[in-house]
């Protein structure tokens, strides 16, 4: 079905359980008959295409025969009731599946697409098990407002909830609650203006008393996250499905990006729901060099060639067509032999090329630990710190001094808040002169050396805080100086074991693991494996006060001396995953 005339219908009604009438625009083929519908639900505005779903070309699902319907989540936009981030999604999602199956001109099959936000409605909707949700198609989102939303590893994602808050969800909020006079008028001026000084305002502490918001009284749903502690579990658990990965029993196709701010999120829900379906036909994983909602060959400060673009994915397809094919065959039973190719499709890095692959972790990965080494002096880029496959003996320890009042900046990297130098491959070699950032660098590769898959930090460390954290961030260093971050993470001393808090330290030796979730990348010849190690990245995460409490709840900082050991009592190392070749020597 092609060139056929699109009927569009505006603000159709739609009434939940509670009575709440939700809206959304139909697009649909001016033709007789019966059609599959796929849904999307955002808080994003569903009268704004480009915006609200800029990465898909939905005049062309209409056009290969689909009903599409995109509909604005309660509390948003024209749908009626209160906004509060996740926690109406999953019923009111279940509702929503149930009544597009029940469209006179609908089939009764209803798949979902959508990223981010509206990626995630398609999860908590099919954790309820709508009988009439086919397949979905979840992008680059979550699976836990405290696993890279809210918080990650227990430090807060200052950025990425500030900024959403703001920038996202705030003006909606006030067209809704004033009028178009000059009180609206006055409260968007406020808005612009704390839009245009967001980097002035990420500094302000304590967060639960942040003036873009106190002066707007608006969000209240934002304060209220900051008021419940990580391990206030009832709180959290309503918006998670990690505990809930049995109940999603239906065809996916997730897509993420090495430079997204959910790639972690992205990959667990595809190891987990590969675990209750079947991976070879019906859970499917493609992951490009992209950031959040950025389908470009261009990232950051690299190019990585135009057959890396959504646009044209290995010069085959581009991402429209890869969810036409996907809910062709779910949706209408064509067999196009989507379902028989190999479920995982992965772009590398470095060498620029799409490969399939069969699994996610690659079976054939050969985990090998590089060790950190120095004479105790391993600050900044010209420092001793080193990099290699030889356990350490008794070595000096290494230290620096981490002030929250003089953070290390975030500078590329798989993140989402508003600022210069946010997202995707940037050169690092600017920030590794700072004395509190510690540097350890492998020799120049003889051959090319492939890290595919996740990555992880063991840290044997001390400091003279009571709670504090550690990051760590995993470089490409090229022959001309030039440091790319592949990936990176974080931890909270005080929740370094989960969600439960810890005892305050008190100097103690102790081990941390930093998640950096993963990358794709080959280091070609004449390049080092650079890990860097620190203790924050500002405005991605809140700088940690050294105090035992957050900056949440206080504007009080002390700086902490942060050591770092690495010997053969306290091993020192990060994780990679070497996909063997035969050339793959140091």
């Amino acid at each position: 079905m092609n060139q056929v005339e699109i009927i569009v219908e505006k603000n159709v009604p739609c009434t939940m359980r509670d009575g709440i009438v939700l809206y959304a625009d139909v697009y649909r083929p001016n033709v007789t008959g019966h059609f599959p519908v796929l849904l999307t639900r955002l808080p994003y505005s569903k009268d704004l295409p480009l915006y609200s779903h800029r990465y898909l070309d939905t005049h062309r699902l209409v056009e290969n025969g689909f009903v599409v319907i995109i509909q604005d989540v309660r509390g948003r936009f024209q749908s009626e009731g209160e906004f509060q981030p996740f926690s109406q999604e999953a019923d009111d999602g279940y509702d929503t599946v149930e009544w597009a199956a029940s469209l006179s001109y609908s089939t009764g099959k209803v798949g979902m697409f959508g990223l981010s936000y509206y990626g995630y409605t398609q999860l908590l909707a099919a954790e309820k098990k709508p009988p009439h949700l086919v397949a979905i198609f979840p992008a680059m989102t979550l699976n836990d407002q405290r696993n890279g939303t809210v918080y990650r590893n227990g430090a807060f994602a200052l950025g990425l909830f500030e900024t959403w808050t703001l920038e996202s969800i705030m003006p909606d909020l006030l067209k809704r609650k004033y009028e178009k006079n000059e009180e609206r008028t006055s409260a968007f001026r406020k808005l612009a203006d704390s839009l245009n000084k967001i980097e002035e305002w990420y500094a302000y502490a304590p967060i639960n008393n942040w003036p873009p918001l106190k002066v707007l009284d608006e969000v209240n749903y934002f304060f209220e996250h900051l008021n419940h502690p990580i391990e206030d579990e009832s709180y959290w658990q309503e918006s998670s499905i990690i505990d809930k990965y049995d109940r999603l029993q239906l065809p996916a196709y997730h897509l993420g990006g090495w430079y997204d701010c959910f790639i972690g999120p992205t990959l667990e829900n595809y190891v987990e729901m590969a675990k209750v379906n079947d991976p070879s036909k019906n859970q499917k994983l493609i992951v490009g060099p992209w950031g959040h909602g950025l389908f470009s060959s261009i990232q950051g400060e690299r190019s990585f060639g135009v057959h890396a673009s959504g646009d044209w994915i290995n010069l085959e397809e581009d991402i429209t067509n890869l969810h036409i094919r996907w809910f062709n065959h779910w949706l209408k039973g064509m067999d196009n032999g989507i379902e028989k190719e190999p479920p995982v499709k992965i772009f590398v890095m470095g060498i620029n090329v799409w490969r399939d692959e069969m699994e996610w972790p690659l079976e054939r990965t050969d985990y090998t630990r590089y060790y950190l080494h120095s004479k105790g002096q391993a600050n900044t880029k010209t420092g001793d710190g080193r990099l290699s496959k030889v356990k350490q003996e008794d070595e000096k320890t290494d230290s620096f001094i981490y002030d929250p009042k003089n953070p290390v900046p975030t500078k590329g990297g798989g993140t989402l808040f508003s600022g210069p130098l946010t997202m995707g491959p940037y050169d690092q070699s600017g920030i590794e002169k700072r004395d509190d950032v510690l540097v350890y660098t492998s020799e120049p590769l003889n051959e090319a050396l492939e890290v595919t898959g996740p990555v992880k930090v063991k840290l044997w460390a001390s400091t003279d805080a009571a709670n504090t954290d550690f990051t760590a961030k995993l470089v490409d260093k090229s022959p001309d100086g030039t440091a790319n971050i592949l990936t990176e993470g974080i931890v909270n001393a005080k929740y370094r074991n989960g969600h439960h808090a810890e005892k305050e330290l008190n100097g103690e030796i102790v081990e941390y693991e930093i998640n950096l979730w993963a990358t794709s990348n080959v280091f070609l010849p004449g390049h080092r494996i650079l890990l860097e190690i620190s203790s924050s990245s500002f405005p991605q995460y809140a700088p940690n006060p050294n105090t035992g409490k957050s900056m949440i709840e206080s504007s009080e900082t002390k700086q902490a001396r942060q050591t770092i050991y690495h010997s053969r009592e306290f091993p020192s190392h990060i994780l990679l995953p070497i996909i063997p070749t035969r050339e793959n020597t140091l």
